[in-house]
């Protein structure tokens, strides 16, 4: 990227011109908004700047009070100004306040108001829930404005808060986050457009919106729905009504798991047998033909890896925590 302390159109952006820009009407504050952006994205250019920005900044200090400070402080002040703007709109982690706004975006009862992607309320933090954005809304928005590295960056923070958060509640969902990282890869490497990103970043949030609510279509909760994935996952291959058996093994198994669950069961060998136990005797009881011993036992193994993960007992569990 070069000294970022003369550097001024690298990647469309000229500091010279933000620093005489007046900052009456918050013309300027605009165009550090428009700098952050061009910015912000792919990922390489963004770590480069913040990390060049890091350095002018500490090289800046170092030599105060000497007057070579003072002829260069406008530059670094435009400088930071930009690097702050920039981890404003990626940091914290917890981006719900994201989605909050992506939410009133799309909200088609509200579509007739003014509303932009960057138009984002106050934060506010709580569970980030894709199921509840209009993508068809957010698609056709999109057909008429260029979406900005902004809009790209804040999609994907969006939409990896939410994978995050599923996968948690069920690994087998795993191939989802690698799908993700695949797409922002192929982006960071150039080999997507900031248009096709945005494109398949908005495919794959519709596809994880019908995965949020897929535990509906099974008649499952969100806790059986996970244990019917490890049993079903990657296979065996089962007819219509074995599936149908194994979901009601699914139910009891989770039942009786539960039931056995106190606080500290993973500390203590006698908890953890009895819990093994209760697994092996629910699937040994109810699974069907199409499982053979070698699947019995691998289930079992997978069953109480993942009850061993997610929980504590007495109530606590990831699922508690997300709900």
């Amino acid at each position: 990227m070069g000294c970022p302390i003369r550097e001024r159109h690298r990647h469309g952006v000229d500091l010279g011109a933000i620093e005489k820009t007046s900052p009456a009407n918050f013309a300027q504050a605009q165009a550090i908004n428009d700098a952050a952006d061009r910015l912000m994205a792919p990922e390489n250019v963004r770590k480069d700047f913040l990390a060049k920005a890091n350095l002018v900044t500490a090289l800046n200090k170092a030599v105060k009070p000497d007057p070579t400070a003072v002829e260069f402080g406008a530059r670094c002040g435009c400088l930071a100004a930009i690097a702050d703007r920039i981890r404003n709109r990626i940091d914290p982690p917890d981006i719900s306040h994201v989605m909050r706004g992506l939410e009133e975006l799309l909200d088609e009862s509200i579509a007739s108001q003014p509303f932009t992607i960057t138009d984002l309320p106050t934060p506010e933090y709580g569970r980030i829930d894709l199921s509840k954005i209009n993508f068809e809304v957010l698609k056709k928005r999109f057909e008429k404005k260029r979406p900005s590295n902004t809009d790209v960056e804040r999609l994907r923070a969006a939409v990896r808060a939410q994978l995050e958060r599923m996968v948690r509640l069920n690994r087998t969902r795993a191939d989802y986050l690698e799908k993700f990282q695949e797409l922002i890869d192929s982006y960071n490497a150039g080999s997507r457009n900031i248009e096709e990103i945005f494109r398949d970043l908005l495919a794959l949030s519709q596809v994880l919106t019908e995965e949020q609510t897929r535990h509906v279509r099974e008649h499952l909760s969100e806790e059986e729905l996970t244990i019917f994935d490890i049993l079903t996952r990657p296979g065996p291959k089962l007819t219509t009504e074995e599936r149908a058996e194994v979901k009601k093994v699914a139910r009891r198994l989770l039942e009786r798991v539960k039931s056995s669950l106190v606080l500290g069961w993973r500390q203590r060998v006698t908890a953890r047998a009895r819990v093994k136990i209760e697994i092996e005797d629910a699937l040994d009881a109810g699974l069907p033909r199409a499982y053979s011993k070698e699947i019995y036992q691998a289930k079992c193994e997978a069953v109480f890896d993942h009850v061993y993960e997610s929980y504590v007992g007495e109530g606590q569990s990831v699922y508690s925590e997300a709900a």
